[in-house]
């Protein structure tokens, strides 16, 4: 029999993974995630229609506006960069882990593929319970004070955008788990402190992280209402989204391809 090929190997991979992931503890967790901004819209709208909403120059802040805050302060900062720690990191050391990486390198498929195919159902998995959940909170938030029909390209960029993000994180952090024994504080370290602090820095660093392209691609304006965006708006100059886009690709490959090389090189050692 012919040795199966990178894809279709890939592919059989992702057809199991998915639904170990759907059923999975780490599933509560997603569903929590998604759901808090959910709840936020839901008290949102409970409020705007009671009229407890605060004014801003005289009037009642409106919907985009909330919807344009919530896409930045939940999903850019937090949600989106969570997600690709605690799966990316995930893919290979749940395996090694539970110690069944042994059945999967047993088969006659390239062990790059296992990692592909894992990656590829963390994608499936997060979009199908992430991108409803924005849809959703636009539904809610955005009929305060505006039209649904007016924010619909917005909605589009957003839903994009957060695609694009989990993509580019999930393969950064699939990369420092096929690499790094115990990979979750590192990816921690990384999202939330290196990526934080270099983005406050002027000078070329930040264009070593996923957030600064990523941030790019966010339809609406950064909010201007607390220190952190008055100081990053002072130093950071956003690429165009184009350049954003083949940055956020590249990243996404070349992190795929070391954390493929990264599981065909590593030897795993199972604890007793």
């Amino acid at each position: 029999m012919p040795r199966p090929t990178m894809l279709s190997s890939a592919l059989k991979v992702f057809d199991f993974s998915l639904g170990q992931m759907l059923w999975s503890r780490r599933s509560v967790f997603l569903a929590l995630l998604v759901g808090a901004p959910v709840l936020l819209a839901v008290v949102v709208r409970i409020f705007a229609a009671a009229g407890w909403l605060p004014v801003v120059n005289g009037a009642q802040v409106a919907g985009p506006s909330l919807f344009g805050v919530l896409m930045w302060l939940l999903f850019v900062r937090f949600v989106v960069p969570v997600l690709g720690v605690f799966y990316g990191t995930s893919l290979m050391a749940d395996e090694v882990d539970d110690k069944t990486i042994t059945y999967l390198f047993t088969r006659p498929v390239p062990r790059a593929s296992v990692l592909l195919g894992k990656y590829l159902a963390y994608l499936a998995c997060v979009v199908m319970l992430l991108l409803p959940a924005i849809v959703i909170i636009y539904f809610l938030v955005i009929p305060v004070g505006g039209s649904i029909g007016q924010g619909f390209p917005l909605l589009a960029a957003d839903l994009g955008m957060v695609a694009v993000g989990v993509a580019a994180y999930g393969a950064v952090f699939a990369f420092v788990g096929a690499w790094l024994k115990r990979p979750l504080i590192v990816g921690l370290v990384f999202a939330f402190g290196w990526e934080q602090t270099v983005l406050l820095i002027p000078g070329y660093l930040k264009r070593l992280t996923v957030a600064y392209y990523l941030q790019a691609l966010v339809p609406h304006a950064m909010p201007q209402e607390s220190a952190m965006s008055m100081l990053m708006t002072a130093f950071q100059d956003l690429p165009a989204v184009w350049v954003s886009l083949i940055c956020l690709a590249a990243i996404t490959l070349l992190a795929l391809w070391m954390g493929g090389k990264a599981v065909e090189n590593r030897e795993y050692i199972l604890e007793q």
